[in-house]
């Protein structure tokens, strides 16, 4: 359908082809070239000006709006992981002052086991948190506690009253600082809060984070040279985190533009109160300004005879800790595309004026022109008759495969609903050949519970009390052994949709060989059991136990006749999947019946002993789970299936 509409169009575009050049052929017979007034190429040349001029400005003004929209998305990005970052810890100094090992270390009190609680309960504090340290200072300034406790430079003991987070954090009750490691070359800012206890002040909590992985991922992300730069600027106007290395610890000049002050010279150079270092100016040009606040900024170059690129700023302001987060996006295609655009205008618009002058020259052509016009139009109008048509039967072809989408759902429905009834079968026909061996099972505690109630009617005509309660747990022993073997049954009989949850594996296997317990102990089979304890799998329990009797009871076929009956049951684990095997000591599987075991139908039991659909429903089952049932030979026959893994257990 979607050939005939595309070759409707093609023979309608055909058509339209055709009529324009024949209005082509005959405008040029009809036409002479006369003389071009010089006026109208002033007049031409004028427009063109005009328009290039006009556009350039307008895509100008455009191409600066469209780059603020995409720059502010990725600013705020940038600006909310920085946000988060330090919000995340930020409550971290608070918890300090609710454990009491670190109050009372803060108090002054020396006891080694106290402070060797409070430095590990520090310790998984900063790893859970993901800190690079949290420490209490007592008032005299003297780290009490750390969480890098057992690091050689820990800082226990260490005097930090000098420090400008234990003094501030004093005097206001919290403070924020920031403080580049020199030695590592990463930005770390540290949190600080006074610890009060009864309304006065014992000492400061203080959190210390890296900012480094932060500063990398902007790097990693923005390494293109033709890419975004992002700067951290504190309020003293420093670059204190960029993506580029070399900015760091610099002065820009953005905020002296802001207060109308003369911007530093690149050569100039402020000393750094706090230290010996000299910073220098970043040596950034500001050209104008822009809309919403922005700048159009120019960097150094080391070399002067290229061209420096221009890039536009994008700023938002951190309340937090009085930084500015400030994004130079590459202006430089901005200004080259305007060029291009106004390029492009000017000579389209020079064309279209010659155009102009040569049609007004031409006037014959306007009877061609009107009658190609009719024609394209007749030829419009079948185009759009046709796609009409088409679209029509499109339409009908939908609906109708829509229908066949709706009757294929239908059908896979049945189809389940058959297997549930199969499985349902399959599990009602292992039960039959259960019942003589569960029936032994019950009859055993029946007897038993009979003669206790007699010895208990006797003892209660004796008057003997002590002897009537030992009767009386015996009988409660008995009833709750009937009761797990009852439950069993019937939740093994009891049919359920699929419901995929957390299953232990050993458990499902011990429910599976309570029910079968007659029938190993009468065919004197010995069973081996190998799991991990405690592993749990993503799958249906009912279900599970279905495939688990239907390989049992095989595998007990199997070896009907072997003088040594042994089973296995193992389980191994690779990764988030387990390998459960089942494996018997009987004479194996023929390798011409290997290809066909898992049909349906297909049995090498005699006739009447069984219907053909064990193991294939079992391997259904198993595909349900999101696995595979195999079988080969490994001194007997093994039946192996793997199942996916819980999360909890994955991770343990």
């Amino acid at each position: 359908m979607r050939q005939h509409r595309a070759g409707s169009k093609s023979s309608a575009r055909g058509t339209i082809f055709a009529l324009q050049r024949n209005v082509l052929e005959s405008s040029q017979k009809h036409t002479t070239r006369p003389g071009f007034n010089i006026t109208a190429w002033i007049v031409i040349a004028f427009l063109s000006l005009t328009a290039a001029w006009t556009t350039y400005h307008w895509t100008l003004r455009k191409g600066y709006a469209l780059l603020d929209d995409v720059s502010v998305h990725q600013l705020d990005l940038y600006f909310a992981g920085l946000e988060s970052e330090l919000g995340r810890h930020e409550y971290l100094p608070g918890l300090l002052e609710l454990d009491p090992d670190i109050l009372t270390l803060l108090d002054g009190t020396e006891d080694k086991a106290l402070a060797y609680r409070a430095n590990r309960w520090l310790a998984s504090l900063s790893v859970r948190a993901g800190s690079v340290a949290i420490f209490a200072i007592d008032t005299k300034g003297i780290v009490r506690a750390s969480s890098n406790w057992y690091h050689p430079q820990n800082l226990i003991g260490q005097n930090l009253s000098n420090a400008l987070y234990f003094t501030e954090a004093l005097k206001e009750g919290r403070y924020r600082y920031f403080a580049p490691n020199v030695a590592h070359d990463a930005p770390e800012f540290y949190f600080s809060q006074s610890i009060r206890r009864n309304g006065a002040v014992i000492g400061v909590a203080v959190v210390k984070i890296s900012l480094a992985p932060i500063e990398s991922t902007w790097t990693a992300s923005l390494s293109h040279p033709q890419g975004e730069k992002l700067l951290i600027v504190d309020e003293n106007d420093m670059i204190v985190m960029s993506s580029v290395a070399d900015w760091k610890y610099q002065i820009t000049n953005l905020a002296s533009v802001l207060l109308q002050e003369k911007p530093p010279h690149p050569d100039d150079a402020v000393a750094d109160e706090s230290s010996s270092e000299v910073i220098r100016p970043l040596g950034m040009v500001i050209d104008r300004a822009l809309e919403h606040g922005n700048y159009l900024v120019r960097m150094p170059r080391a070399n002067p005879s290229i061209a420096t690129p221009s890039y536009m700023t994008q700023e938002r302001f951190m309340v937090r800790t009085g930084w500015r987060v400030i994004t130079l996006s590459d202006a430089s295609d901005v200004v080259l595309n305007a060029r291009y655009a106004a390029l492009g205008t000017g000579a389209f618009t020079a064309f279209l004026g010659v155009l102009s002058l040569y049609v007004a020259l031409h006037r014959r052509a306007i009877r061609s022109q009107l009658m190609a016009r009719r024609a394209l139009q007749r030829a419009h109008n079948q185009l759009e008759r046709k796609v009409d048509e088409r679209t029509a039967e499109l339409h009908e072809s939908n609906q109708e495969l829509m229908r066949e989408i709706a009757e294929r759902k239908r059908t896979e429905q049945v189809l389940r609903e058959a297997q549930d009834e199969l499985v349902q079968a399959s599990k009602l026909a292992v039960l039959g050949q259960m019942a003589a061996g569960i029936t032994h099972e019950i009859n055993q505690p029946l007897t038993a519970l009979r003669s206790v109630s007699h010895n208990a009617k006797l003892s209660l005509q004796r008057g003997n009390h002590e002897r009537i309660g030992n009767n009386l747990d015996a009988m409660v022993s008995l009833v709750e052994r009937m009761s797990r073997i009852t439950a069993q049954l019937k939740s093994f009989a009891r049919k359920a949709p699929l419901t995929m949850g957390s299953v232990v594996l050993a458990q499902s296997v011990d429910n599976v060989l309570l029910l079968m317990n007659s029938r190993i102990r009468s065919e004197q089979a010995v069973v081996h059991v190998d799991l991990p304890a405690g592993l749990s799998v993503v799958c249906d329990n009912n279900r599970l136990e279905q495939v688990l009797i239907n390989l049992f009871a095989n595998a007990l076929d199997a070896m009907k006749d072997c003088a040594h009956k042994t089973l296995s049951v193992t389980a191994s684990r690779a990764g988030e999947r387990v390998m459960v095997r089942i494996a018997d000591s009987g004479p194996g599987i023929s390798d011409d019946i290997l290809p066909l075991l898992f049909e349906p139908f297909f049995s090498t039991k005699p006739a009447g002993e069984g219907l053909g659909l064990g193991l294939a429903i079992s391997s259904g089952i198993v595909h349900e789970f999101g696995g595979t049932l195999r079988a080969r030979n490994d001194n007997g026959a093994v039946f192996e299936f793997d199942l996916k893994v819980t999360e909890e257990a994955a991770h343990v």
